[in-house]
């Protein structure tokens, strides 16, 4: 074991007091009141609190990872949905013709991949743990820019009483052939974690998400239905070679997966052939999973 591995506590043995802002741990010396710290929308969350809590130190700090049970929001009774194309350069596009820009996130990741390099070659112990903390870095900032997206894309659709589609990429770093400068990116995109994020957080709105199968919607046009590689005039370009729409490509993909996602909505039982519905999933490895909650104890 570890001398400062994790420990999980039951609700018997730990017990929070959010008005006080502490914690009550059940020790063998007797029961201890430990302050914590942590923002308003986390103390609302500890209502709900459920099952275990973990004890973690990282970084020189201890925090608390405490699962909740949040109900969801009443379903709005979507009729149409918000298509939602993901990708590298936009890290996400809506067929309403909004972009989402990925190129904060990938300056950094850019920037952190020359660095890389160099602390590599070094291989000395101060390297490596300078490697681990950009690492770090880089997941915290990749998983702030999906909280944010996912945030705005979910308050759009519940703004316009809409549902979300979204494209089911599961497995596509398998399928997908990319050259060796390209394999980095493909392999450090986060679509999962924004695509949980969009799930989870339109649960709890009420907002209806579906994931549907992604062939072909960067390739077919949704207004003839004409599909073809030559429809793609460049990466970014999208124009028919049959009636000559033209648009940016991502939001023509958005329009096509809107398409699809509405079938799904409206007859759920299109899932079998068009796509699936979606209750929330929990994002891999980010620190801050669905129904999770950290509190940092000083």
């Amino acid at each position: 074991f570890k001398p400062l591995g994790a420990i999980a506590y039951d609700a018997r043995i730990l017990r929070y007091v959010p008005d006080a802002s502490r914690v009550s741990i059940w020790t063998v010396a007797g029961r201890l009141s430990i302050p914590f710290a942590c923002g308003a929308h986390q103390r609302k969350l500890l209502a709900f609190q459920r099952g275990e809590s973990d004890l973690v130190h990282r970084d020189g700090q201890w925090f608390l990872y405490t699962t909740v049970a949040v109900p969801e929001g009443e379903p709005n009774g979507a009729t149409d949905v918000l298509g939602v194309d993901l990708g590298i350069v936009n890290i996400a596009s809506d067929s309403d013709g909004r972009s989402y820009s990925g190129a904060r996130l990938n300056g950094l990741r850019h920037r952190h991949r020359r660095l890389r390099g160099k602390l590599q070659k070094k291989g000395t112990k101060s390297a490596k743990r300078l490697l681990k903390m950009r690492r770090r870095k880089e997941s915290r900032f990749a998983r702030h820019e999906n909280h944010c997206i996912s945030k705005r894309i979910v308050a759009e659709a519940e703004r316009t009483g809409r549902g979300i589609a979204l494209e089911d990429l599961t497995g596509i770093r398998e399928r997908v052939r990319a050259r060796r400068p390209q394999r980095a990116t493909l392999h450090s995109w986060a679509f999962a974690q924004l695509g949980a994020f969009v799930a989870y957080k339109g649960a709890l709105a009420g907002v209806p998400v579906v994931f549907v199968d992604p062939a072909h919607t960067s390739q077919e046009c949704p207004g003839c239905h004409h599909t073809a590689r030559a429809n793609r005039a460049s990466q970014a370009r999208f124009s028919c070679v049959s009636c000559g729409l033209a648009g940016p490509a991502d939001t023509i993909a958005a329009r096509n997966i809107r398409v699809r996602g509405r079938a799904v909505v409206m007859r759920p039982d299109a899932g079998a052939t068009g796509g699936h519905a979606s209750a929330p999933r929990r994002p891999a490895a980010t620190g801050l999973p669905a129904g999770a909650l950290a509190s940092c104890l000083p």
